[in-house]
């Protein structure tokens, strides 16, 4: 082929804005340790707050309550503890809720005691059943439990959107804590709106153009103390984080998050890419599966199935004709498995380990989506022989 590679999985990593590449370098040319108090540790210092403030308004945060991590899964793993108070002096949480479809590094990263973690269920298309958590939440309740809730704001596989604004109504009723693992957010929606009533935040730069290797915890309710820290030791962070910054990492993600486009423009752009490719999708294969299709969805983001049409071959297939796609989480070793969650959305396994997934960004175009659909019809074209019949 003669065209350039077609990059369709922008849910896994995001391509490296410029302005966040011109923001590394130049803090690689640098070389003070930001806790230093001399002129070089000063500049370091500064490109980190001009990072946090960026974040910050991203978010709708307070700069002071932005912690930088190595990434989402710490940031996720920093707040799930029995060991965050809202006010200090006062005691933990006693459970953690989650939802079956969050992701890995919730699922099995918290550090509550597995006695004291509850799952939540979907329903089929993937969105929270609000009256199995208003279940729960009214009999820890009862019990008098402090309750710490979970729950991914998008999810990276379906793409499908949690009402984020009315589980916190839930939760904060009482008495508990909401934290979003808002990763597949930024670039693609209106983080504040997205994630309203939400009282953290996890987020990964890599995910919207900034460098990998860099995430962020924030903060949005006044008073949380996070009295059970992962890394001890420095009090970089304000405290709550041990470690000497990884100011290259941390400047490119400020800039990332500055530079991105308007949610106003970017979601319709990003959403009629969506939705042309979903009907290309359907009519290369009639009987093609489209997850969450009844749901509220990312703009950006597509999970499908061909029935008979294995992920690990059509991954391939698609890879040698110069797409690059995934068939859901990035986060599996490289290995191709069976989904929790599509698992949890009741879906058979047989469908599930067809599971594609189609996720645009900022370079994508529909360009992209007429070669992608015409790659797919021909890909699906081989699952039939010259009778008609599936081949084997």
């Amino acid at each position: 082929m003669t065209r350039d590679r077609s990059y369709l999985d922008h849910n896994a990593t995001s391509p490296l804005r410029p302005a966040a590449r011109d923001a590394v370098i130049a803090a690689m040319d640098r070389f003070g340790n930001a806790s230093s108090v001399h002129r070089e540790g000063r500049a370091a210092r500064a490109a980190i707050e001009r990072a946090r403030d960026a974040v910050a308004a991203l978010c709708g945060a307070s700069s002071r309550d932005v912690i930088f991590t190595s990434g989402a899964t710490e940031a996720n793993a920093l707040a799930l503890t029995p060991g965050i108070a809202v006010e200090r002096g006062t005691g933990g949480f006693d459970r953690l809720l989650v939802l079956a479809t969050e992701h890995p590094c919730v699922l099995e990263g918290h550090r509550f005691p597995a006695e004291r973690a509850t799952t939540i269920g979907v329903d089929g298309r993937g969105v929270i059943d609000l009256d199995a958590l208003d279940a729960v939440l009214s009999e820890t309740s009862s019990r008098g439990e402090q309750v710490l809730v979970a729950v991914q704001a998008a999810n990276n596989e379906t793409g499908v959107i949690q009402p984020v604004a009315e589980i916190a109504l839930r939760v904060h009723a009482v008495g508990g804590l909401l934290h979003c693992d808002a990763v597949q957010i930024p670039g693609r929606l209106s983080v504040d709106a997205a994630t309203a009533g939400a009282d953290m935040l996890a987020l990964s730069a890599h995910k919207f153009g900034g460098p990998q290797g860099v995430g962020a915890l924030v903060l949005r309710s006044g008073g949380i103390v996070l009295r059970d820290r992962l890394l001890r030791g420095g009090g970089q962070e304000n405290g709550a984080r041990a470690g000497t910054e990884n100011v290259a990492g941390i400047a490119g993600f400020g800039a990332a998050a500055a530079d991105l486009p308007d949610p106003r423009a970017e979601a319709p752009r990003l959403r009629t890419l969506r939705d042309e490719a979903e009907k290309g999708i359907r009519a290369a294969a009639a009987d093609a599966v489209v997850f969450g299709a009844g749901a509220e969805r990312l703009p950006n983001t597509i999970a499908f199935a061909v029935p008979g049409l294995t992920a690990e071959t059509a991954l391939m297939r698609f890879d040698l004709a110069g797409f690059a796609l995934s068939s859901g989480s990035a986060c599996s070793s490289g290995k191709v498995r069976r989904s929790h969650v599509l698992a949890a959305m009741g879906v058979a396994p047989e469908i599930a380990s067809c599971a594609l997934r189609v996720s645009f960004g900022s370079g994508s175009t529909g360009e992209d989506v007429i070669h992608f659909v015409r790659e797919l019809e021909n890909i699906s074209n081989s699952r039939m022989d010259s009778s008609g019949a599936r081949a084997a």
